[in-house]
């Protein structure tokens, strides 16, 4: 009956109208930008796309892929992702069912904890960091854009507030058949906590792709560069000697921008709605567990 309500069904109307008016305005941003990119280059020019391509062609896109630097730059950021990702959700996730159990059971925990929670507060600073970077010999390679943000805190407290949720009985039984810590998280842990692998797996993802500062800062070899620092220089530094000057005489600058905006929105777009059932759960219960 309470579903049956004139007051619910109106609230239905009312949320529903809302999310799917915030859906549209979110996608059509990236639709504006697919339907230039499919433009030639007079109309793209001149503002005169908006919904509609006018002159469709793929020739931004063909361009787009036969630059080497994009290629590379892709290629630099699928690596980045995939072993930041990898390497990202091991040592979290490792830390975090240490930290995650009792002091009864993990003494240093306390300390331990303050230690990390202390990083949130306060930071070495860009100096610090680039002088790092340099004294170990990182510059210019792929780990000195994983290797520095590897230790995400925040990423630690969500995790080890969802381990708590797994019930103890599940992990005495474990001992008692003769497992380890080790293949306990593994066989255990790790299963139970698939939402919050997934939810945090995402933003890391979601972080290392859309990093341009520190391949700005870390990476002095154009064709090493991550594909958000290149499209940074292309895009907000305007710097298009990257491409081919011959190129640039029959295309427009506003249509290759947009083809790169949009192929570099493109993976993660396709990642999100397969880890979107995971998200909101792993989200709630990592944040509202004590």
């Amino acid at each position: 009956m309470y579903h049956k309500t004139l007051s619910y069904r109106i609230f239905t109307i009312f949320n529903n109208t809302l999310l799917i008016t915030l859906s549209i305005l979110c996608l059509l941003p990236m639709y504006h930008l697919l339907m230039v990119s499919l433009s030639s280059s007079a109309p793209a020019n001149a503002g005169l796309v908006t919904f509609w391509p006018i002159g469709f062609t793929f020739e931004a896109y063909a361009k787009t892929f036969n630059n080497a630097n994009f290629l590379s730059s892709l290629g630099v950021s699928v690596q980045r992702t995939v072993i930041g990702t990898a390497l990202a959700m091991c040592v979290n996730a490792l830390a975090a069912y240490a930290l995650s159990k009792e002091a009864r059971a993990f003494r240093a925990r306390g300390p331990y904890l303050w230690y990390f929670v202390v990083t949130m507060l306060f930071s070495g600073g860009l100096i610090p960091n680039y002088i790092l970077i340099l004294k170990l010999g990182l510059m210019n390679t792929l780990m000195a854009l994983i290797l520095p943000g590897m230790v995400a805190v925040y990423n630690i407290i969500l995790l080890l507030n969802f381990f708590r949720t797994v019930p103890k009985d599940l992990e005495e039984a474990a001992f008692m058949d003769g497992a380890g810590h080790f293949r306990t998280f593994i066989m255990i842990y790790l299963p139970i906590s698939l939402p919050a692998l997934a939810t945090i797996s995402l933003f890391t993802m979601v972080g290392h792709w859309n990093a341009y500062f520190d391949g700005l800062i870390y990476i002095k070899e154009s064709a090493r560069l991550p594909l958000a620092s290149f499209m940074q220089t292309i895009i907000v530094q305007k710097d298009m000697t990257k491409f081919d000057p011959e190129m640039l005489a029959n295309l427009s600058q506003r249509t290759i921008r947009a083809s790169q905006i949009f192929i570099g929105a493109l993976p993660i777009l396709l990642v999100y709605p397969f880890l979107q059932r995971y998200f909101v759960k792993g989200i709630v219960i990592g944040a509202v567990k004590e």
